[in-house]
C-alpha cells in the first residue's frame, strides 16, 4: 500500500544554513496543493486553494525539527463547481463533518542529499494514519524584502479508501469510475518568522 502523503502535507525541510528551533510559516501566495486521481481513463486534477503550516526548523539536530499543515477540505477546485459540491459532500470529503485535513509530523529522519523523510500523523475524513512523506528541499535564500526564505517539494500517493473515500460506480462494460490512487503534489515556500521586539 503506498501512502506517504498531502500534507498535505505537508512537511518540510531540515537543512540550511545559522540557528537552531527557528519558526517558518508556509506562504500559501507561493504554494501549491495539488492532486490527481483516475477518472474513467485518465487522470482528473485538483487543487486545494486554502491551507496553512508552521515549521519549526532544527539546524544542529535536524531530527528535532517538526512541522504542522491544516488544508481547509472544502476549498476543494477541480475547476467544475457541481463536481465540487459532490466532492465536499458525504460522498467523499464530507467537509460538514470533517472540515479539515491534518498532519502533525513525529520524526525527521535525513536521507540524503537535501532529503528527508518526515514521518507523522495524517487525519482525513475523521480517520488518522501514521505515514511518512519524502521531503526534497529546494534550496534558501533572502528575499528583496529581507525575508529568508525555503522551498521544499513533496510527491507521493495516497490510497483515498484508507480514509474512507471510498465513493464509486460500476460501469456496464466492466471496471469502475474512480481509481483509489491519488498522486498527490505539494510545492511550498516557506518564510522565517521574525522575531518581535519588546
Amino acid at each position: 500500500m503506498k501512502t506517504k502523503l498531502f500534507a498535505l502535507g505537508a512537511a518540510l525541510a531540515f537543512a540550511a544554513p545559522a540557528g537552531a528551533g527557528q519558526i517558518y510559516s508556509v506562504d500559501t501566495s507561493h504554494a501549491t496543493v495539488l492532486f490527481q486521481v483516475r477518472h474513467f481513463m485518465t487522470q482528473v486534477a485538483g487543487q486545494f486553494q486554502e491551507f496553512e503550516g508552521s515549521i519549526e526548523i532544527d539546524r544542529e539536530k535536524p531530527e528535532s525539527s517538526s512541522v504542522r499543515f491544516t488544508i481547509d477540505a472544502a476549498s476543494i477546485d477541480t475547476s467544475q463547481e457541481r463536481r465540487d459540491n459532490h466532492l465536499r459532500s458525504a460522498d467523499f470529503f464530507d467537509v460538514a463533518t470533517h472540515p479539515k485535513i491534518t498532519f502533525v509530523s513525529t520524526s525527521v529522519k535525513p536521507v540524503g542529499d537535501d532529503t528527508y523523510e518526515v514521518t507523522g500523523d495524517f487525519t482525513m475524513r475523521g480517520v488518522t494514519k501514521r505515514i511518512t512523506l519524502p521531503v526534497k528541499v529546494l534550496g534558501e535564500l533572502k528575499d528583496p524584502w529581507g525575508n529568508q526564505r525555503i522551498g521544499f517539494e513533496i510527491e507521493t500517493v495516497l490510497d483515498r479508501k484508507d480514509y474512507g473515500v471510498s465513493w464509486n460506480q460500476t460501469l456496464d462494460q466492466g471496471g469502475v469510475v474512480l481509481g483509489d490512487e491519488v498522486k498527490v503534489s505539494i510545492n511550498l515556500e516557506a518564510v522565517q518568522k521574525k522575531e518581535e521586539a519588546d
